[in-house]
């Protein structure tokens, strides 16, 4: 089989089956360093293999054999290494289970979520561990996502493991009793998987498929396992309704395409009466909470029959309460584009320049961007382009820099 063909299969199954190879290995070995290093060596072991046999039917099957092998055989050699060595006072460890295809339900990567998000570890940490493990990100890619330096991140991801190694938090689903008070957590972070996929933080494409679909797989899992919350409902129509547009965002050329420019007979129908009905059963009963609304703001754009019929007052009036719900400065950037939309450029200006002074933003491209806009609708041209620039300079998606740069050089700051 030629070397490129399995290069691409190989790399395929990187991006489609990394959660659920090393969520099924970390079940065998016990041991999160011990299963990721289990796992890259199963993939390091698939180019020859695959070059000799040819790529199997279920990549992930046989990579997940192949990891747990590993772990398998990893505990033997220990276990020989205590025997040889008695003065060496270290309890045997039990006798890992023999590898097995890898299962649907329960579902290993929300058991991995679940460890990930455990109420011992910081929030950040949590995020962090989870993008590494559930999604498979290398720690620079990481470090850029959480805007610090690279060292700081292998730390921050280092001392979760060892964290969960030393109060041996377990590999499982917690019981019912106890999931609502781990659930903002996980949403959290299945978000932030659905998030990374959306709009890849790096990389030549906008979307990395394989990560929206993870996510909402896991969001999907989590309504089943807790039909009653109604932010794990408003979570997956958030997903799905951004979702719907994915096959309308990047032009055949590979440009860009803002919300006004979609073709929107192509969105995906199914999706959108799916999240539509979701959006409906999570407002019900209460006060929504910070999925839920979102959910609605998603819910207005993708209702509206075009763009021009957007109705920005009730997004602005939606916005107002996300920001209550959870004062996050991104909510601030998003409410202030809103703004403009229903009060114009000059109201919102204010807005972002207030923002500009929140360190939280300060690598964050998509402030200096909505400002560049903003400033090219107002006509103060050298200003916007100066803006367009620092977008430019902090963003390091290639179709987002494409785009920032066709603002700038063609018709965006000088119309």
């Amino acid at each position: 089989m030629e070397s490129a063909t399995v290069r691409e299969a190989v790399a395929d199954a990187h991006r489609r089956e990394w959660a659920r190879v090393l969520a099924a290995t970390v079940r065998v070995a016990r041991d999160l360093d011990l299963a990721e290093e289990c796992v890259q060596d199963a993939y390091v072991a698939a180019m020859d293999a695959w070059l000799r046999q040819g790529v199997p039917a279920n990549p992930g099957a046989w990579l997940t054999v192949a990891a747990q092998r590993r772990a398998i055989n990893a505990h033997k050699r220990a276990a020989t290494l205590r025997s040889k060595l008695p003065l060496l006072v270290v309890p045997d460890a039990e006798e890992p289970e023999e590898p097995e295809e890898p299962d649907e339900i329960p579902d290993d990567r929300l058991r991995l979520v679940f460890t990930c998000c455990h109420p011992a570890l910081a929030r950040e940490a949590q995020l962090a561990i989870t993008l590494r493990l559930v999604c498979g990100l290398t720690t620079a890619e990481i470090a850029r996502a959480f805007l610090v330096s690279e060292p700081t991140m292998a730390a921050r991801v280092t001392r979760a493991k060892k964290k969960i190694a030393a109060a041996a938090i377990p590999y499982r689903v917690p019981p019912l009793e106890d999931l609502p008070d781990r659930l903002d957590a996980v949403l959290t972070v299945v978000h932030l998987v659905f998030t990374t996929g959306h709009a890849a933080p790096t990389g030549p494409e906008l979307l990395r498929p394989d990560l929206v679909e993870r996510a909402l797989d896991l969001a999907r899992t989590l309504c089943a396992l807790m039909p009653d919350e109604r932010e794990a409902q408003g979570l997956l129509a958030l997903m799905l309704l951004h979702d719907a547009r994915r096959a309308t965002r990047v032009a055949a050329d590979g440009r860009l395409l803002l919300l006004e420019e979609q073709d929107r007979t192509r969105w995906d129908a199914a999706q959108i009466a799916e999240g539509l009905r979701l959006v409906r059963a999570c407002l019900r009963g209460g006060r929504p909470g910070r999925f839920a609304l979102q959910a609605a703001i998603a819910a207005v754009y993708t209702e509206a029959p075009t763009y021009a019929d957007t109705d920005w007052h009730q997004l602005r009036g939606l916005y107002d309460l996300l920001l209550a719900a959870w004062p996050s400065p991104v909510v601030a950037l998003n409410r202030a584009v809103v703004v403009a939309m229903a009060d114009g450029p000059a109201a919102a200006l204010p807005l972002l320049d207030a923002l500009a002074e929140d360190p939280r933003l300060v690598a964050y491209h998509y402030l200096p961007a909505a400002r560049a806009d903003l400033l090219r609708r107002l006509g103060r041209h050298a200003e916007a382009e100066d803006a367009y620039r620092a977008a430019i300079a902090l963003c390091d998606n290639a179709v987002e820099r494409a785009f920032l740069h066709s603002r700038l050089d063609g018709s965006g700051a000088r119309p």
